[in-house]
């Protein structure tokens, strides 16, 4: 099995259920990553143990959020590539070796992302079910500079909305990212988890529209009338 000199960084927050299952998704790819970090934020469950017993590097913290977590695992990466997967899904075992070539050599190109297929936490995964473009952690594959020159991945209060707002600033910065048609990983529906219970979290969507309109705004003000 060949390699990537690529870091994986997984958040996860009480994801016992669900961590082994995307660790050996990674483990799994027909080009490998050369490191996997775990960021166990907060967790009061088995998540840690799971991830370092099954080869995953651990790093625990006070639950800061997902954005946070990923910001402290970047600062231990020492690879020219940097990918990333949320605890609750799977990448495809073609992901990394279907998407590494587009950013290989010369390539214009900073970062890239692919479609995801959704599937119930408890069932089979379908081969028809619903895909969408995932612009998110799941199917991200970017320079490690890149993501050190867009900064931080930050926390919105509400919940929702940290990688809308980093790909934005991302693309504020004139870096040039591209969305695949091929589905590379699967998007697990749980019951309790962030996405599917949102209770009020959209209103974090609120919040990084509004950190976008303060941005245009002092852009505008440094361009002048």
């Amino acid at each position: 099995m060949t390699s990537l000199s690529c870091t994986v960084i997984i958040p996860a927050y009480n994801a016992a259920r669900t961590i082994a299952d995307a660790l050996q998704s990674v483990q799994a790819q027909s080009l490998r990553p050369t490191r996997i970090i775990v960021v166990d934020d907060g967790s009061t469950d088995e998540t840690a143990t799971i991830a370092g017993a099954m080869g995953a590097e651990v790093i625990r913290q006070r639950q800061q959020g997902p954005g946070n977590a990923c910001n402290r695992a970047l600062a231990e990466v020492d690879t020219p590539y940097v990918a990333y997967l949320d605890a609750d899904d799977i990448w495809l075992p073609h992901k990394t070796g279907h998407q590494f070539p587009a950013l290989a050599g010369s390539s214009p190109v900073d970062g890239v992302f692919g479609m995801v297929r959704l599937f119930h936490h408890g069932e089979e995964p379908a081969a028809d079910a619903p895909t969408r473009e995932g612009w998110g952690r799941t199917t991200m594959l970017f320079r490690t500079s890149v993501m050190r020159t867009v900064g931080p991945i930050y926390d919105p209060k509400a919940g929702l909305g940290d990688m809308v707002d980093w790909i934005s600033r991302a693309r504020e910065s004139g870096h040039r990212l591209v969305m695949q048609p091929e589905v590379v990983a699967l998007r697990r529906i749980i019951p309790g988890s962030m996405t599917f219970d949102r209770d009020g979290r959209d209103v974090g969507y609120l919040e990084v529209a509004r950190r976008a309109l303060e941005r245009r705004r002092a852009r505008l003000g440094r361009e002048g009338p």
